[in-house]
C-alpha cells in the first residue's frame, strides 16, 4: 500500500471514530437527562 492510500484510510477512520464518539456522547447525555427526570418525578 501507498503512503498516500494509508493516509487517507487514518483520516477516514479518524472522521468516523470522531462521529461515534459524538454520537455515544450525546446518547449518555440524553440518557442521564431522561434518568433525571424519572427521578425527580418519582420524589
Amino acid at each position: 500500500m501507498a503512503k498516500e492510500e494509508i493516509k487517507k484510510l487514518i483520516e477516514n477512520s479518524k472522521k468516523v471514530i470522531d462521529a461515534d464518539h459524538d454520537n455515544s456522547a450525546k446518547s449518555i447525555q440524553d440518557d442521564l437527562t431522561s434518568f433525571k427526570k424519572k427521578t425527580l418525578d418519582r420524589i
